[in-house]
């Protein structure tokens, strides 16, 4: 059991020197980090976010965004597993009768582990869920449907489902991974973050108690975090990306790098240009922190106060953190090799990860909707939109 906020801190912190060390090996050869994920687990890093009536440590959203980013800038993928698994504990906060928050957060608690079954593909768009929930007579439900991009689902004991009931509202199904008619495939074959095991999930007729079905749709009938929690994990993982990425750029510039011939110095490191591009990288990731703490504390602020403009507010911060970071993330990834050299190149290094990390994580969804919101509430005083992605 973790009991506060600065214990939290300090789990990750070390978890994340656990980590780093084999994060590239597993990369390099896709082994699923099973034993890393159980550790983190047995640390009761998981159950932070389980409210404190409940027995959590109930951390803030600031000391759960800096657990992610610390994880994140040792292994992106390994960071990324978890991240369904908080927004998943956040909808039974929110929606979750008194009934399913006591046997849920005991679930977590005792050390089970939430996976996704979210996405779609195929689809018209993100929120064309196919996936549906079907009553029964004897009011239990059955669940039938394809789900894709599915992380953290194949190392889980139970898997959050999006789908729709008849009446067309969204609905969450927190479904046993071992539940009939369940199937889990390992087929992700993503460039990046290529260990998060994100494959398909596969629903048929699979039988859900009503006890384990939350009316999501609810918690977008007024002022929400659920989106705004949700997109600074992701940022949080960004943000990690591009600290792991110029820690890289910067033990092999000091270790391995050989000096421009014209420069005049004996190491690449007094190098007055390698100086300066460093000087502009580490602002990039000053700036991806700071924007990552401020959004944490505007949700923080909100959850203290929740009503339309705290929420605005909120998801405004950690839409202008993400747009930030995701950029952050890619420049530093990809500068890397340009202070680096040409050895830096070399497949055998696997330096190239953290680039392949940034650009596939920061696929999930597009910075230019998020510049959109920011500049209607900017320039109009426009309210973002109420979705699971803001």
């Amino acid at each position: 059991m973790i009991r506060d906020d600065a214990e939290a801190l300090r789990t990750a912190a070390a978890l994340a020197e656990e980590f780093r060390p084999g994060a590239s090996r597993r990369d390099a050869r896709r082994e699923l980090p099973r034993a890393e994920l159980d550790r983190l687990t047995a640390t009761g890093l998981l159950a932070v976010t389980v409210p404190a009536e409940h027995g959590g440590a109930d951390v803030s959203a600031a000391t759960l965004a800096e657990v992610f980013r610390l994880l994140a800038s040792a292994d992106a993928s390994l960071a990324q597993i978890p991240q369904s698994h908080f927004a998943y504990v956040n909808v039974l906060r929110q929606q979750g009768s008194p009934e399913q928050q006591a046997f849920f957060f005991a679930e977590v608690l005792a050390g089970r582990r939430f996976g996704n079954a979210q996405s779609e593909a195929g689809t018209k768009h993100l929120q064309d869920i196919r996936t549906r929930l079907i009553k029964a007579e004897d009011g239990s439900y059955l669940l039938t449907g394809v789900k894709n991009y599915s992380t953290g689902a194949l190392f889980a004991d139970w898997i959050p489902v999006l789908a729709r009931a008849e009446d067309d509202l969204l609905h969450v199904a927190y479904v046993p991974a071992d539940a009939p008619g369940l199937t889990v495939t390992d087929d992700w074959d993503g460039m990046g973050q290529r260990t998060t095991a994100s494959g398909t999930v596969e629903l048929a007729d699979v039988v859900v108690p009503a006890a384990h079905v939350v009316p999501h749709h609810l918690t977008f009938t007024g002022p929400q975090l659920h989106g705004a929690i949700a997109q600074l994990l992701h940022t949080a993982i960004d943000a990690g990306i591009a600290a792991g990425a110029l820690a890289e750029a910067v033990e092999f510039v000091t270790t391995r790098s050989r000096p421009w011939f014209e420069s005049g110095y004996d190491t690449a490191a007094e190098d007055p240009l390698l100086i300066q591009r460093f000087g502009e990288l580490d602002l990039r990731r000053r700036a991806a922190d700071a924007l990552l703490a401020t959004a944490a504390r505007a949700v923080d602020a909100a959850r203290a106060g929740l009503d339309d403009d705290s929420a605005a507010e909120a998801s405004i911060a950690v839409a202008a953190a993400k747009a930030y970071a995701g950029g952050a993330a890619l420049e530093i990834a990809d500068a890397l090799f340009e202070v680096s050299g040409t050895r830096a190149a070399l497949g055998s290094l696997n330096l190239h990860r953290h680039w392949r990390d940034a650009r596939t994580h920061t696929l999930h969804d597009p910075a230019r909707w998020k510049i959109q919101h920011i500049g209607r509430y900017v320039l109009n005083g426009t309210r973002p939109p109420r979705h699971g992605l803001l």
